[in-house]
């Protein structure tokens, strides 16, 4: 069986040179294109300190065409909203199927996404966090969501590093959405200032400083008692580990579908 063949936009960031040694170290992939809007026409690995790969950097204007010389099967994308709005189009209409991290997109762009996926008959795994950790996080707090029901106030906190652009996480927000599912449908508060009693809502905070990688709280609070799940994220390895794992395991998927990590893993 051949390897998959995996391209990356923003190869040359912190994230983007994590997923491509990575993708060295795993059996079963290739790097078959690297593109970024800085070190264009260079050699991926020598820009990142891994040494000639001899695929060289490609400005992300010539997607298309790269993608289709490469026979790239799999496009990841863990960069900015705005890019990925544009990119993951371009990449699905040339049959290519995506792995996408990035965090903060609209309604409407990930509505975009989707249907660009389905339109051209591609698999997508779209996911606010490829942490394996992260997935039975979730499970957990969808249990403790079923069982404590509304008798509980949730609260969930959010830490991340200074350089993050978008607030709350994506993961945040997904832990939100699957607690209010569970509880029949809540609104989202975010922070709070001034006159502000407590409803049933889902009160989301957001902290940035320093080089904090990502630290998720959850707090189920009754009169008497309170209950906190917590995820820490040590280090961006987790989420490359599970970025790599999705590239692999979209291309055998069903096409047309738009899929989450939890899948994945399940």
């Amino acid at each position: 069986m051949s390897d998959v063949r995996v391209a990356l936009v923003g190869a040359c960031g912190k994230m983007g040179s994590l997923i491509i040694r990575r993708l060295l170290a795993t059996d079963g992939v290739a790097l078959s294109a690297a593109f970024d809007l800085v070190n264009i026409g260079k050699d991926v690995g020598e820009v990142i300190g891994a040494g000639k790969l001899n695929v060289l950097v490609s400005d992300s204007k010539d997607l298309s065409s790269v993608l289709k010389e490469t026979r790239t099967d799999v496009l990841i994308d863990f960069t900015i909203a705005p890019a990925t709005a544009v990119n993951a189009p371009v990449a699905a209409a040339a049959g290519v199927n995506l792995i996408i991290g990035t965090t903060g997109l609209t309604a409407e762009q990930r509505t975009n996404i989707t249907e660009a996926v389905i339109k051209n008959n591609v698999s997508a795994v779209i996911s606010s966090n490829y942490s394996i950790g992260v997935g039975v996080f979730f499970k957990l707090i969808r249990d403790a969501a079923r069982y404590l029901g509304n008798d509980y106030d949730v609260e969930i906190i959010e830490a991340h590093h200074n350089q993050k652009k978008d607030a709350p996480s994506g993961t945040a927000m997904t832990a939100a959405e699957i607690i209010s599912k569970e509880m029949g449908g809540k609104d989202f508060v975010f922070g709070r200032e001034g006159l502000c009693p407590r409803g049933k809502e889902i009160g989301i905070h957001a902290v940035r400083g320093g080089d904090i990688v990502g630290d998720h709280t959850v707090m189920f609070i009754g009169n008497s008692e309170r209950i906190e799940l917590r995820h820490q994220a040590h280090s961006r390895e987790i989420f490359v580990g599970g970025a790599v794992m999705a590239a692999k395991w979209v291309v055998s998927q069903k096409k047309g579908v738009v899929y989450e990590m939890s899948d994945v893993l399940n």
